[in-house]
Order: C-alpha cells, then structure tokens, then sequence
C-alpha cells in the first residue's frame, strides 16, 4: 500500500472513531401556557430513576441538569437538602416518581416546583424523560424528552471499573465483556460514578431536551 493510501485509510478510522466517539443527542419538550405565564423562581429535583444505580451517579445527572437550569435563570434546591427530607419523611422511591407524591414534597422543602427524571438504556441508546410540576397544584408545567447514542455499549456506559479491572485480569476477550457487563448498569454500585462517555452523552441529551425551556 501507498504512503497516501495509507494515510488516507488512518484519516478515515480516526475520522470513523471521533465521529462514533462523539455520539448525538435530540430532544424536545412540551411547556405549559401556565409556566410561561408564572415561572417558579425555585425548582427542586426530587427523583431520579429508571436504568441507574447509586447515589453518586444520580447525583451527577442531577447536577447535569441542574447546571442546565441555572443557565435559564433558575434557582436550584440542592440535592442534600432533597435527600435529608425524603429520609426524614421516610417516602418510597416509588411514590416519589408520582406528581402528586412530588408535589408534596415540594410543600416540604417550601418551593414553587419541583422536576423528576427517568433514566432508560438500551445497547448504546439512552433515553431520557423529565417533568417539572407545580407544588401547588400537582399540575405538570413541563415535560421534555431527549435521546442519546454514545457508541457504547451499556456494558461501557456505566461506572464498571471494577468490573472491566477484573476481566482484564481474567484475560481473553470474552472474560472482560462478562466481567464489565456484570457491574455495569449505569452507574454500578452506589460508590460509581458515570463513565466519561456516560457523562458527555447524559449532558448533550439533557441540554437538547431542555434547550426550549423558557427563561427567567
């Protein structure tokens, strides 16, 4: 093969891996009349869920798409605060993902709304959803949904380095994907955080999904 063939054919790959690396993201929303009227000054994330685990990558997407927030001139209730009274007041997880339920704890921390997110993967998709309810009413201002592709597979998504460590130190290929997929579920254990490829796609979908999102 040729020097310029050569050269040409590494152009392509390296091409070929930004482009896979750097993944897309989409997203949109629906607002309510009502919140353009009467925006919250304060909103408060009180859930979390869907296909993550542990609380320090709950509370990465949760500063993801507070950061978000911020840029359109909200204030944020941070996320300690959210955690203290949902122990305090003993809800379960589950009840927290109704609006009704999340409304009440928005009467708790004493803010004007309060937003949920539901995580899903699926291969090297992820999809977002989110909400923003008015404590008050029970009543839904916002929701917005995003998409996101990574070019990883879940196995790769997640906060897995003990898992990946363990199988490179099997050896043979086959002994590193079971070993990743097995402490890969976005996130992991409670003390994994997203991966980087996690982290950038997490982010794209969220500013995508939010980007209509009216400002203060």
């Amino acid at each position: 093969m040729s020097n310029f063939r050569k050269m040409t054919a590494g152009l392509v790959a390296v091409f070929i891996i930004a482009a896979f690396t750097k993944g897309c993201a989409t997203g949109e929303s629906v607002i309510s009349p009502a919140f353009k009227e009467d925006p919250p000054n304060q909103i408060a994330i009180v859930d979390i869920s869907g296909d993550i685990r542990g609380s320090v990558a709950k509370n990465q997407v949760g500063d993801y798409f507070a950061m978000e927030l911020f840029r359109k001139g909200y204030e944020v209730i941070e996320r300690r605060r959210v955690e203290h009274i949902l122990e305090e007041q003993d809800f379960q997880r589950s009840d927290v993902s109704s609006s009704q339920e999340a409304a009440r704890i928005g009467e708790l921390l004493n803010v004007p709304a309060v937003a949920m997110l539901d995580i899903s993967t699926r291969g090297e998709k992820l999809s977002l959803t989110g909400r923003i309810v008015r404590t008050e009413t029970g009543s839904v201002l916002w929701i917005g949904s995003g998409r996101g592709g990574s070019g990883q597979t879940l196995a790769t998504i997640g906060g897995a380095a003990v898992g990946a460590v363990a199988g490179s130190q099997i050896g043979g290929g086959s002994g590193r994907t079971a070993a990743t997929i097995g402490g890969a579920v976005l996130g992991g254990v409670a003390g994994h955080s997203l991966s980087p490829q996690a982290s950038r796609m997490v982010q794209r979908t969220i500013k995508k999904m939010i980007k209509e999102l009216p400002e203060r």
